[in-house]
């Protein structure tokens, strides 16, 4: 195929990285297996090859055949065109949304379904700005430092995944939410100065909401609990709950009460220790002034 007169070379494996489907992930997989059948399906009932598809979608036959066999993640682009080349009017297209969350990695997933589902989250984190708290340039710059290197897709998929977990926020009725940051985390040129102040603006603005508590541990606090490590607990509705720490119980997510008491009191004596709110939110527009 040709496009103003040049042979457009069809893309293939080698060209999506990380692309693949985790096989340890159950619904990524029938997910992926779904939509692969559908456009199998779809394809042959307009008496269209698997060649002559690919050439109309600009990917070679082999990642077709391994698209619509479940073994690779169809890119939105390849949905749209495949919708467009079938004449599904929007149908494909419309598996998008599922499609997209497979990419995302499955813990984090995991992570965003519990978030959804909790009424009240509170999260300690002594290293890093709370990823419900970062803004997508602080994460981008943040996954950019890693080592070894993430491909391109791979860490845009992974910005995404973490902004998306953000929609909790959304949710009516809003959950309880409270955060304590260790304050070097807000002084680190995370992404240079720009990114850095936006950042800081965005903490000033989630910390003003009503259902959010957000505090400052300062650099010359004493010593506390959290010192080993981050601390997240998770409560629903229905009066259980989720913990986890880097410091306790081998860094797993805990639901046994006694361990839930344990995260609880050093989450509590975290936050006694740490500035108040409204000490917290001067503190980081003061930065905000020196960047």
């Amino acid at each position: 195929m040709s496009v103003d007169g040049e042979v457009r070379r069809l893309r293939t494996e080698a060209d999506e990285p990380g692309w693949e489907v985790d096989p340890d992930d159950e619904w990524g997989v029938a997910v992926i297996a779904t939509v692969g059948r559908q456009l199998r399906l779809r394809r042959e009932a307009v008496g269209m090859r698997a060649g002559e598809f690919g050439k109309a979608v600009g990917y070679g036959e082999d990642l077709v055949y391994k698209i619509e066999s479940g073994q690779r993640i169809p890119r939105p682009e390849y949905l749209d065109k495949a919708d467009e080349a079938l004449g599904a009017d929007g149908l494909i297209a419309a598996m998008k949304e599922d499609v997209a969350k497979v990419r995302y990695p499955k813990k984090v997933r995991d992570l965003a379904q519990m978030e959804a589902r909790a009424v009240e989250i509170g999260v300690y984190e002594h290293s890093n700005i709370p990823g419900l708290l970062q803004t997508p340039d602080h994460t981008r710059a943040l996954l950019e430092s890693w080592l070894p290197a993430y491909a391109p897709d791979d860490l845009e998929r992974r910005v995404a995944a973490r902004v998306a977990r953000q929609a909790i926020y959304e949710r009516c009725p809003a959950p309880a939410l409270s955060f304590v940051l260790e304050e070097p985390t807000l002084r680190r040129k995370v992404g240079g100065t720009m990114v850095q102040r936006q950042q800081g603006e965005r903490l000033l603005e989630v910390g003003q909401l009503s259902n959010v508590s957000l505090q400052v541990m300062p650099m010359d606090s004493a010593p506390h609990p959290g010192m080993s490590g981050r601390i997240e607990l998770l409560k629903f509705e229905d009066g259980t709950a989720v913990g986890r720490s880097d410091g306790a119980f081998n860094g797993r997510p805990v639901t046994d009460l006694r361990q839930l008491r344990v995260l609880e009191l050093r989450y509590g004596t975290i936050r006694a220790q740490a500035l108040p709110p409204g000490e917290s939110l001067a503190l980081i527009e003061q930065l905000l002034g020196e960047t």
